[in-house]
Order: structure tokens, then sequence, then C-alpha cells
């Protein structure tokens, strides 16, 4: 069957009031599910499983999948309004959408977010209808150094997220990697710093790190500074959507964070929040501007929502083609799938084939939806930013406690929430950028076992005969360099 042929199938498929207002569900349910800090794609999905179960498999993929690929640009929408990732993805959305909301252009951030992570996830999705097998038997060939490299090569971009202060940067995602540790070692099941602490044994849970470092050290911080009265805020906060002359100036950054997030999303394990983060430290270096990201650059917002949203497309190709999971989400995916008697893998576009072209369809319809429900939604979100300090600071408490109790019905969590609140607090305070510290909990894991793995089975030696993992850490060690050359040269010419 022709690749057109297969794709007429597949929107043939979708065609009709029922899967169509199966996406349209999809969509508004994935929005609401990422807007909420604490309800990532993953658990959207895995809540409404049991509710697929009463329709037809197809039926069933298709509103799971809308749902997927909606949630990436809903927690964009949190961050942007109120500096709280509605999922992990969105950190580095918040980094840049944040201040735009401060200087009264919620907008025209959410604006740009909705415009990145359409575009992004229509690329993604066009990459998986087309190189779904090839790209997936590729990224599973990758030995362990090779993904070791790319951690590193997420690491070296952690300087660009700091405020001018490589160092700080560099102390900030050390305290993250610290914090990875914590729990039973994956590959000797010893544990390590739990002090008995039986929570601890499982490790700190992301969400819950992510909602203090983010939202409540925003509150902690308001607090300190006696900043829970009104503040002054520009009028013109429902103001107007990016310009397209401002859209097509982020052209390139939305084309090279498309392809990054798809490439990295192909990467079991890797996911969206490294494709976002290594997206917007490239997008920072590259631009002309550097000195704009983290006050409000738009090509911030648009590399982090790009990324995230194309790597949805990367994640399905393992999924697909090969029945590996990509990301959590994916994990899910494939549950459902089982759920229905249908077994993702090569086997399943010649015994499924309506599945998987329905998917396709669906992603295409579902993108084009997101984008008709953001354009005529997106004032109605910038809204919030209205609400006054001491009415949203208790609803940021509020719904940071929902949400890290929710990730594993743990009080647990509600406390780590809290003590990463504190840290956060303390590392604005002293001039500590937050975000590193996220990435070096996001990265840590996978740099480590993949260390590990690849010493184990070759020898410490395997990095430098591995031809990627050896390209990968050269360009590492260049951009770790670089800093310190160009701070060098000019105190030189001063």
């Amino acid at each position: 069957m022709e690749l057109a042929e297969s794709l007429i199938f597949g929107f043939h498929t979708i065609i009709g009031w029922k899967p169509l207002l199966v996406i349209v569900i999809g969509v508004i349910v994935g929005i609401l599910v990422g807007a909420m800090p604490g309800l990532s794609p993953s658990t959207g999905v895995a809540l409404l499983v049991p509710f697929s179960y009463t329709m037809s498999p197809t039926l069933a993929i298709i509103l799971l999948v809308s749902i997927y690929i909606s949630s990436n640009y809903g927690g964009s929408i949190t961050a942007v309004l109120i500096n709280t990732p509605g999922t992990p993805a969105a950190a580095a959305t918040a980094l840049d959408g944040y201040p735009m909301t401060l200087k009264g252009e919620a907008v025209k951030g959410l604006g740009m977010s909705l415009i990145a992570s359409t575009i992004g996830g229509i690329f993604g999705v066009i990459i998986l209808i087309l190189f779904a097998v090839p790209l997936a038997r590729l990224a599973i060939s990758f030995h362990p150094a090779d993904y070791f490299a790319l951690a590193i090569f997420g690491l070296t971009t952690v300087g660009s997220l700091g405020t001018g202060n490589a160092i700080k940067a560099l102390v900030a995602v050390l305290i993250g990697l610290l914090i990875d540790t914590v729990g039973l070692d994956s590959i000797s099941g010893i544990s390590r710093f739990t002090f008995g602490v039986d929570p601890l044994y499982d490790g700190f849970s992301l969400i819950p790190a992510l909602i203090g470092l983010f939202a409540l050290s925003v509150v902690f911080d308001a607090i300190e500074r006696g900043r829970l009265t009104r503040v002054a805020m520009d009028k013109s906060i429902t103001g107007r959507f990016p310009s397209v002359f401002e859209v097509w100036k982020t052209k390139f950054t939305i084309a090279r964070s498309s392809i990054l997030g798809t490439i990295i999303g192909v990467f079991p394990g890797a996911g969206a929040t490294i494709a976002s983060f290594i997206s917007y430290g490239i997008a920072k270096r590259s631009s002309r501007e550097p000195d704009t990201f983290g006050k409000g650059a738009l090509g911030g917002v648009a590399a982090s929502e790009a990324a995230n949203s194309s790597s949805v497309g990367g994640a399905l190709i393992p999924l697909l083609a090969l029945g590996i999971p990509g990301s959590a989400t994916d994990a899910v995916l494939i549950g459902a799938l089982q759920l229905h008697d249908i077994t993702p893998g090569p086997l399943l576009f010649e015994t499924n084939p309506e599945i998987v072209y329905g998917i396709f369809a669906a992603l295409l319809v579902a993108n084009a939806i997101m984008l008709v429900l953001g354009l005529y939604g997106v004032r109605g979100f910038a809204r919030i930013v209205e609400v006054p300090p001491n009415v949203l600071y208790p609803m940021i408490v509020a719904i940071a406690l929902i949400g890290s109790f929710a990730v594993r019905n743990s009080f647990f969590d509600v406390g780590s929430c809290f003590a990463f609140g504190l840290l956060g607090w303390l590392l604005k305070r002293y001039g500590y950028p937050v975000a590193p510290v996220v990435l070096g909990i996001v990265l840590g894991s996978l740099l480590e076992e993949n260390f590990r793995r690849a010493v184990m089975m070759d020898g410490p030696m395997v990095f430098f005969h591995q031809p990627l993992a050896c390209t990968m850490l050269t360009i590492s060690a260049l951009l770790f360099v670089w800093p310190a050359y160009k701070s060098y040269r000019s105190k030189r010419s001063i």
C-alpha cells in the first residue's frame, strides 16, 4: 500500500461525527490535563484508558493520542501565566513565557506557544509518517555510550540557562544530579541516601520537585518581598497575538527545535522535557540577542514548545514500529493497545493498518483542532493573570499540593514539594538558576545508567570507539569551553 493511499485510508477511518467528536473531546481534555500541574500527559492518558475500553479500538486509540498531543500545549498555559509548568516539558517555556506575562504580553506568549506547538506537532507527525520504521531501528541500535553522550550534550546546554554565571549554573545542575541519586540503584539495587525513610527508596518524584522549584518558590519569594497585595500590571495584559513578522523571525528556531524534538523523542527514555531544554539552550546560543532569553524572548517560548510537541511524533516511532515505548505516555498507550488485543510492532502495519494510519490522520486533525481552540480560547486563558495575588498565590499552593499528592497519592510528595519550594526560593535569593536543577534531575538517571552499562559492556575506552558518542562528547566539550573562552576574550579586550 502506497503512503498516499495509506493516508487517505487513515483519513477515511476518522471521517464521521463520532471520530471527530472523540478527537475534539481528546484535545479539550488534553489541554485541561496539561494545564493542571501534577497531571502529566501519561497521567491524563492513564485516567482515560478505563473509559476507552467500551469504545472500538480505533476510537479508543484516537482519543488517547489526541490527549497526548494536546497536553504538551496545555502545560504551557500555566507556565506562561503563573510560572507553574503544567507538565515537566513546559518548564523551559516558563523561563521566557512568565516574564512576558509580567510585561503585559501574556497573550503574545500564549499565542507563540500555540503556533510553535502546532507547527512542531505537525512536523513530528510528518516525520512519524515518513520514517517510522527506519528511524526506530536507528535509535534502537544506539549503544549505551551514545545515550550517555546525549545526556552530556544536554548538560552542556545548562550554562546558557543560567543568569550569566556559568559557575552557578554548574552548581545548580550538580544539585539536580545529586537529588537524582536518592533511592535504589537501578543496577545494583543498593539504597542511596535514603536514611531509612521508606518513601525515599523510590527517590524523589519529578512532578513534586518541578512544582516546588517553579511554583512554590514564587509564593515564598512573594511572601518574603511582601507582594501578597495586587501588583500593578500593564492593563494590556490581554494584548495581542504575535504578528506575522514576529512569528517569521522565529522560523529557524521553530524549524531547528522541531527537528531536534523529533530526533530526541525517538530515543527511548529521552522525552519531551529533555528535548525542550536542549532546544532552548541551543536557541539561546544561536540567537543574535542571547541576553533577551529569560526576560521574555519569543524565541525561547518557540524553541521549547516546538521541541516538546514534535517529540510526540518521535516518541511514537519506536512504539508503533517496534513496540518499544519512547516515553512514559507511550508505555501507557501500549497498555491501552494490549487492552484491545492489539500488539504494537512491525506487524501492526499489516494486521491493523486502520489503527496505524488512523493514528496518523487523527494526530494531524488534532493539531488543527488544537490551533482553532487555542486561537479562540487564548484570551480567556490570559485572564487568569488578572486574579489578585492574595487570591492567586493561595490557588497556586492549592494546585501544587493537589498535583503533588495526585502523582503517587503520597503525603511524602506533598512534603517534598514544600522542600523543593524552599530550595528554589533559596537558589533564587542567592542568584542561582532553578532550571539547571530540573535538568540535572531529568538527565541524572539517563547519564548514570548508560555510563555504567557502556563501561561494563566494553570498558572505559568505549566512548572513543563509538563514532557517534565520540562526536557528541567532542561537541559537548567545545560547548562547555566556548563560554569561558568568550569571557576570557572579552576581558582581554577591555
